[in-house]
C-alpha cells in the first residue's frame, strides 16, 4: 500500500451548538443552557427536539408535545422542519401571547 492510499478522509466537525432554555422549558429541563455537539443524524429543529426528548426525564417532560415549544435559531423564529445548517445558538421557548 502506498502512502498516497493510506491518507485519511478529513475528520468530520463537530457541530457545537449553544441551547437556550426560556421560561418552563428551562423549568423542566433543569438548566438555562447549554453547549453540545450535534449528532450527526440531528438535522432539523424536530430532530434535535426527539434527540433532547430521549436524554432524560426532564428534558422528555419539556418536549412532550412537540407541537408546542417554540424555537429560534440564531435569534430568529423558525419552524420545526427548520435546518440546523449554520447554527450557533438554538433557543426553545413556550408560545407567546402578546398585548
Amino acid at each position: 500500500m502506498t502512502q498516497a492510499s493510506a491518507t485519511k478522509a478529513p475528520a468530520a466537525q463537530a457541530r457545537t451548538v449553544r441551547l437556550v432554555y426560556f421560561a418552563w422549558v428551562r423549568e423542566r429541563v433543569g438548566q438555562a443552557e447549554e453547549q453540545i455537539d450535534l449528532p450527526d443524524d440531528v438535522g432539523t429543529v424536530l430532530d434535535l427536539v426527539r434527540w433532547l426528548k430521549a436524554r432524560d426525564e426532564g428534558y422528555s417532560a419539556a418536549f412532550a408535545d412537540e407541537t408546542l415549544v417554540r424555537a429560534a435559531i440564531n435569534q430568529t423564529h423558525v419552524k420545526p422542519g427548520a435546518s440546523l445548517d449554520g447554527a450557533r445558538e438554538i433557543a426553545f421557548f413556550p408560545p407567546m401571547t402578546g398585548g
